[in-house]
């Protein structure tokens, strides 16, 4: 089972700079994909903040919410985040040294508390602390 995290997702959707990385990582994959249910929201607000920016337009952000709905019907198995996940999530925030944003911490736990051995994102602080968890990141490109 891999964990699947948004940054990776945006780019397979959106022409970014790792959206090539992205794309043969997918294709290759084999394994079962599992995202926590919160990404869903964050995935739309990437969009969103994206079409404030100017980055992308209204047109390009329908065709990728009509495509990550796609993936998620077809390819990855969302995960219910339990009071227990964002409780442990709190509790890897809370170490002032982490550096860890909420986000990427609730993502650490909803992969820990579905056993996940392996994460696919290419956010590199999010990578260095699922090392810590025990899971593993993959490589990307």
């Amino acid at each position: 089972m891999v964990y699947v995290d948004t940054s990776v997702l945006v780019p397979l959707f959106l022409n970014e700079p790792h959206s090539a990385a992205a794309a043969s990582w997918y294709a290759h994959e084999t394994r079962e994909l599992v995202a926590a249910a919160w990404c869903v929201t964050e995935f739309a607000s990437a969009l969103g903040l994206k079409q404030r920016t100017a980055a992308i337009n209204a047109s390009q952000a329908r065709s990728a919410w009509a495509h990550f709905e796609r993936l998620v019907a077809a390819d990855l198995r969302l995960l219910p985040v339990e009071p227990a996940t964002f409780h442990r999530a709190a509790e890897l925030v809370l170490d002032a040294q982490s550096t860890l944003r909420a986000g990427d911490a609730l993502h650490l736990a909803c992969a820990e508390a579905a056993g996940a051995r392996h994460i696919a994102s290419l956010d590199n602080l999010l990578s260095r602390h699922a090392q810590r968890l025990k899971i593993k990141p993959l490589k990307m490109g």
